[in-house]
């Protein structure tokens, strides 16, 4: 929602007469299925049919974490119009798989779909049945299995001398038809078939890169914004771009 004050925080205060106001005007009725409160962390039943909780909700801070250990899914369906939650979830949660239901700004059907897919291949079952009647499809047996079925053909990139992982330059570049730019970060360069424009990738470890492990946020390692400043103005050199307008 776009607000001038954040959610579950202190700053909902002025409003809370208010919004409990109209919230008392409301029909509120049984939830028919359980409902796991991430204002309390825990399962709740008479509580969501109260003005008082929905005033407590904007208030306090959102009880993610302890909601979702009181849920024992392994997939999780988001129904909203944004992938809010679904981001959050794997952080709280690694072995579980978090589905949104939609996306903002695409094609809502389309988004519908995939999710529906998502969560056909996370051993949800799915009334397909139900989603095709009406349309003539039916379902197609004794398919012809697939020759490379389970077997590996990812290139396995060369290692440094030590046995270090690859990081941006490991390989000759040229062998596949690239380019190698003279950058330690950069591993190799390509023309875009789809444009004018040039890709260039390179590959970052904190085995390959050390100092990586020095910037770190929260326990989390991330790569320095300036750094990526760095990378464009050396792409837009190797290319005859020496201004970086926007990034």
């Amino acid at each position: 929602l776009t607000v001038s004050h954040a959610f579950h925080s202190p700053l909902m205060e002025p409003v809370l007469d208010d919004f409990r106001a109209v919230a008392q005007s409301l029909t509120y009725e049984q939830p028919q299925i359980p409902f796991v409160s991430t204002v309390t962390g825990d399962v709740v039943t008479d509580e969501p049919t109260t003005a008082a909780y929905w005033t407590e909700h904007i208030r306090e801070p959102v009880r993610l974490t302890d909601a979702l250990a009181h849920l024992p899914a392994a997939t999780f369906l988001e129904i909203g119009p944004d992938a809010v939650l679904t981001a959050l979830g794997p952080a709280v949660a690694e072995d579980a798989v978090f589905v949104p239901a939609q996306r903002r700004n695409r094609e809502e059907v389309r988004e519908l779909v995939s999710a529906l897919g998502q969560l056909h291949t996370s051993g949800v079952r799915i009334d397909w049945a139900g989603y095709f009647a009406g349309t003539g499809v039916r379902r197609v047996e004794d398919l012809p299995t697939y020759a490379f079925r389970r077997t590996r053909y990812w290139l396995t990139p060369k290692e440094y001398a030590g046995g270090s992982r690859p990081g941006a330059g490991g390989g000759d570049v040229s062998e596949a038809g690239l380019w190698a730019p003279e950058h330690p970060l950069l591993g190799a360069a390509v023309p875009s078939p789809e444009s004018d424009g040039v890709v260039f990738t390179g590959r970052l470890s904190r085995d390959s890169h050390p100092w990586l492990a020095d910037h770190a946020v929260g326990g989390t390692t991330l790569y320095p914004g300036t750094g990526f400043v760095e990378l464009a103005l050396a792409a837009g050199a190797q290319t005859g771009f020496e201004t970086l307008a926007e990034l």
